[in-house]
């Protein structure tokens, strides 16, 4: 296996990850990546099965788990109820309470609304030079799923704020002062949804919390910590990951001078610049896979954008072809953890360009985007436009 160093928030990296993607690739499916301490799958087979092989789960086996420090005790404990970090049976229960109350039919009947909301955007759009993701990719999503959840999108700042707290628990090099910021903004969220909880209770509507409870209260065992977490990873999963495809997206399409949007341009986009790059499993069985024993507590790291990028699947890789063909890119992750918000992911994103460039079809880039320094996130700092 191929042992290769490259350190998460180099410069070059930041703004380029995917040569790095190709020189691992040209080893194998596999390779050791010594700043993770962790085995790597970067090919597309190998990603696509380790996403889904049931050997590998998203707990940690527990002789293996590390001790939490006090001061993130209250980060961990919203954690611990998240479908995203937990194997079935768990998983199994929480996401099935999830996909009864995120239907298809709830999500489609949203795209009016959606389209109405950039129109709003839109017009209030300043003259001049101007940040995109501020005035158009950051409120689109938060504002949606406010509205989904039902809790006052005239919150959206705190939420945002909140979002972006936490999220940063994730990226590489993470230091005391952002855990600090992660578990202030865990209390404030947490404080703010179980009021709502409460009120739902007493007054039910037809949102997505609503319909939560009344599946915990219909004996399906959904605890209210549950409940709250699920909301939380709701806003903050679908929030985070649709900003950065948003401008990644923007970004790609004015760089390739295309100024129209549809499902084969969306699902591309998503494929050449995803917004996750990476994606931990846990070995939960000793089992081998690509020619690699591997032993139970092991980590491997799925490398998304490189699996996006393999030119077995996706000839051409670096190319952005909207009329390409091949398999379901791996964006939404896969097996049993594929993202329950991929379907409204998609459905903003369409609408969002869509209107975006028919009402300012000689959008152009009023200075080159730069990526931000977080890593295994992937997305622009700002997107300075002129319309």
């Amino acid at each position: 296996m191929q042992i290769l160093t490259q350190s998460p928030s180099d410069p070059t990296f930041v703004q380029n990850p995917y040569p790095f993607y190709d020189r691992a690739r040209a080893g194998g499916d596999l390779f050791y990546w010594t700043d993770y301490d962790a085995v790597c799958a970067v090919s597309h087979a190998a990603v696509v099965a380790f996403l889904k092989d049931k050997r590998m789960g998203r707990e940690i086996p527990a002789e293996f788990a590390p001790d939490i420090p006090q001061h993130l005790a209250p980060f961990y404990a919203v954690e611990a109820h998240s479908m995203l970090e937990l194997n079935p049976p768990r998983h199994t229960r929480l996401r099935g309470l999830v996909l009864r109350a995120f239907t298809s039919r709830r999500i489609a009947a949203l795209e009016p609304e959606i389209e109405a909301l950039c129109h709003q955007l839109i017009d209030a759009f300043p003259a001049g030079e101007f940040d995109l993701l501020d005035a158009y990719a950051r409120t689109v999503p938060v504002i949606i799923i406010a509205r989904l959840l039902g809790v006052p999108e005239t919150r959206a700042d705190d939420l945002l704020a909140w979002s972006n707290a936490m999220v940063a628990m994730y990226v590489s090099g993470r230091t005391r002062t952002v855990e600090d910021r992660a578990v202030a903004a865990t209390e404030n969220f947490v404080a703010f949804m179980r009021s709502y909880v409460d009120e739902k209770r007493k007054a039910p509507a037809d949102d997505l919390m609503s319909h939560l409870i009344a599946a915990e209260e219909g004996g399906e065992k959904l605890s209210t910590d549950e409940l709250i977490t699920t909301c939380i990873l709701l806003l903050n999963a679908g929030h985070e990951a649709t900003v950065h495809t948003l401008g990644n997206t923007v970004k790609t399409l004015l760089e390739c001078d295309i100024r129209t949007a549809d499902e084969k341009i969306v699902e591309e986009a998503i494929r050449f610049d995803p917004p996750l790059h990476m994606f931990d499993r846990y070995v939960i069985e000793d089992c081998e896979l690509f020619g690699h024993a591997f032993k139970r507590g092991d980590t491997v790291k799925c490398l998304l954008g490189a699996a996006n990028r393999d030119p077995a699947p996706y000839p051409d890789p670096h190319t952005f072809d909207p009329a390409r063909t091949g398999p379901v890119n791996v964006a939404f992750g896969g097996g049993i953890h594929f993202c329950v918000g991929a379907p409204l992911a998609r459905l903003e994103l369409r609408v969002a360009l869509q209107v975006l460039f028919e009402r300012c079809p000689n959008l152009a880039l009023a200075k080159p985007p730069q990526y931000g320094n977080t890593y295994h996130f992937h997305g622009l700092e700002a997107l300075r436009v002129t319309t």
